[in-house]
């Protein structure tokens, strides 16, 4: 007789690229391949309100996921797949609403009861000021949003996990432990106090709202770092929200593993990495994950495979289906070591989680808290120039036999083609040819009324969906009721203060000449972010390396046209460009700058432009034709030695 097993946790794979038919042939795959549930990557143009002929989504469209401009794209995305008998998870926030009532919308359609309907929305639109970038609207409406679906899905599809309060992109952005810990409770408790603002939070409610965290290489702090989650959690359910039933108090959470620490050089050891990173989420079963999603091992080089994210997901099959890990109880029961660590980061977390609801919660807090995220990473990169932390293929082990899985030119990953975006286009400009308008405007109207009155926007939002309004109509009706917002860049002094002088003396000792050598007091630096990728990362850090080496850093912060950009050059009068591109869209977007430059009469010789971002080589390889000074990927890890040869450019150059 074999032993009593647990089962397993829901087993995703992230995913959504092209068109909607195309992720709709990687999902079909994946459930016939063992896959339990959906877990849908939408492109920046859906994440930022925008249809996929916008202007700012020119280059974005398929990229990072799937575009959904309407009803017909999310038909298809879903077409053969049952809606109700899946459990679909959608990494969305400021359209989270849209997505949503699209989903139903469709859900409708196939003759699904509401009643029936499984998954998550992430809807956690306060990390996205902190670190992921893809807001709209400012913090108090975009709240009102969040509580908007919180009480429509309790009432209409009590099954759904209306919010997924995201720890994951606060891992990435570069928070330890204690911050992930203490900044995710902050904002999952900023929105039950919108809810309990008006009179519909109940034990039911704050026991619907689940959590999206991370898991980093270091899986036994992890390990700890979650049982620390859950104590916490059940600690402010019950002083804070009155909650009596443990079964609302439990820390329900998915997770998916880091992709920070994935390594653009050997990548093949990042399978190694993903599969030690979902022991911290799986090896406790008092604090196991509810879903796991785990990412693939060539990420840090561009879009994964079908065969790379079934690589990813035979690791979950193998540790749920072949180990005996499901066989016992808390194998941690009685540790006095995880008991410790547990209790080191829950009281640490606390103490900075307390801090963040003296300044009055998460959202009068935003500035302080990106200012700390932006610190901690920069700290972070710190450790890992200097060799204090190890990363194989980075700083240590860096000699290797060549991989058989990465060889000469981009077979190893999939890339989005022009002709896709083209397809996308062509099949947005047929479905608004094929609407009926007065109903589309009837619609919207209805859309703004709600937004202005106060009234519950998901109603008004089914309705629109069917009615076959789009994605950006959706958002610029918001728009116009909400207005928008641009989140703080979290770079300041602060974030430098830590940095050792003795390891940057020689870099700034250079930097100096070179400023001395073109005649100016200091060498300006503008750092920009073109097109509508949110993941600010490497751009905050670029610009707080920069002011650490004596540069003057212009950073003006995320979602800038490459108008803007060419604009603020010239007038800043700046000595070199920075762009940091992550989202694939370089190809498009680059080129679009470089010419708004010339046409600004910026010289390209005298104020070199370089790149950073995801970018294959040989798309590194035309950027550099087309008048890019220098291309930097993932394997340029060192910001130091990067900016110092940035600086030598300006020397070969004889800038001014």
């Amino acid at each position: 007789m074999s032993p009593r097993r647990d089962p397993h946790w829901i087993i995703r794979t992230y995913g959504g690229y092209g068109t909607a038919r195309q992720t709709n042939e990687l999902f079909r795959k994946g459930l016939a391949d063992g896959q339990t549930g959906l877990s849908v990557a939408f492109d920046l143009p859906t994440q930022t309100g925008y249809d996929s002929d916008a202007v700012m989504a020119a280059g974005e469209v398929g990229k990072v996921g799937v575009p959904i401009a309407h009803i017909e794209d999310m038909r298809t995305v879903f077409d053969h797949i049952p809606i109700a008998e899946m459990n679909t998870s959608m990494t969305i926030n400021a359209t989270a609403a849209w997505l949503l009532a699209l989903y139903i919308a469709v859900a409708d359609e196939q003759g699904a009861d509401r009643k029936l309907l499984r998954g998550t929305t992430q809807n956690d639109i306060l990390k996205e000021y902190l670190s992921r970038g893809t807001f709209i609207f400012p913090p108090e409406p975009s709240i009102r949003l969040t509580a908007d679906t919180i009480e429509f899905t309790g009432h209409e599809v009590p099954k759904w996990n209306p919010v997924n309060v995201c720890s994951y992109h606060l891992q990435e952005a570069g928070a330890g432990p204690v911050l992930e810990i203490a900044f995710t409770l902050a904002n999952a408790v900023c929105i039950l106090d919108a809810v309990r603002d008006r009179g519909m939070l109940t034990p039911e409610r704050v026991g619907a709202l689940s959590f999206f965290c991370n898991a980093g290489i270091r899986f036994i702090e992890e390990t700890c770092k979650m049982r620390a989650f859950t104590r916490l959690w059940d600690r402010i359910t019950r002083e804070r929200y009155d909650v009596t039933d443990e079964r609302f108090r439990r820390f329900r959470y998915g997770v998916q593993v880091n992709s920070l620490g994935l390594t653009a050089v050997q990548p093949e050891n990042n399978v190694y990495r993903i599969l030690l990173e979902t022991l911290g989420v799986t090896l406790s079963k008092d604090a196991r994950a509810r879903a796991v999603q785990l990412p693939a091992w060539n990420e840090a080089l561009g879009l994964p495979r079908a065969w790379d994210q079934q690589w990813s997901r035979r690791a979950q099959q193998i540790l749920a289906l072949e180990t005996d890990l499901l066989e016992y109880d808390d194998i941690f029961k009685g540790s006095e070591v995880i008991e410790a660590k547990t209790e080191e980061i829950a009281d640490a977390a606390w103490t900075e989680y307390e801090r963040v609801q003296q300044q009055g919660g998460s959202v009068n807090a935003i500035d302080y808290m990106k200012e700390q995220l932006v610190t901690s990473h920069a700290k972070r990169v710190r450790g890992i120039e200097a060799g204090d932390i190890t990363i194989l293929g980075v700083n240590a082990e860096m000699q290797t036999e060549p991989s058989p899985l990465v060889g000469e030119g981009d077979f190893h990953i999939v890339k989005v083609s022009s002709e896709m975006q083209a397809e996308q286009i062509e099949r947005l400009e047929r479905f608004r040819g094929a609407r009926d308008n007065a109903l589309v405007t009837k619609a919207i109207d209805a859309l703004k009324r709600a937004a202005s009155d106060g009234t519950n926007i998901m109603p008004p939002s089914i309705d629109a969906a069917k009615a076959g309004v789009t994605t950006g109509e959706w958002s610029d009706a918001l728009r116009d009721v909400f207005g928008t917002y641009r989140a703080p860049t979290g770079v300041s002094a602060h974030a430098s203060a830590g940095s050792d002088p003795s390891r940057l003396a020689d870099a700034r000792e250079r930097v100096k000449v070179i400023a001395g050598e073109l005649g100016v007091g200091r060498i300006r630096i503008l750092v920009g972010k073109p097109g509508l990728d949110g993941h600010s990362n490497a751009a905050e850090q670029l610009a707080v390396r920069a002011r650490d080496l004596g540069l003057e850093a212009v950073y003006p912060g995320i979602r800038l046209t490459p108008a803007e950009i060419a604009q603020m050059a010239a007038d800043e009068d700046v000595h070199v460009i920075g762009l940091s591109i992550l989202s694939g869209a370089h190809d498009l977007i680059v080129p679009e700058v470089l010419e708004e430059l010339r046409s600004r009469g910026v010289d390209l010789e005298r104020v070199p432009v370089v790149v950073g971002g995801t970018i294959p080589d040989d798309d590194a390889r035309k950027l550099v034709e087309l008048g890019v000074a220098r291309v930097f990927t993932p394997r340029d890890y060192d910001l130091t030695r990067n900016l110092t040869e940035v600086v030598e450019l300006l020397a070969r150059n004889g800038h001014h």
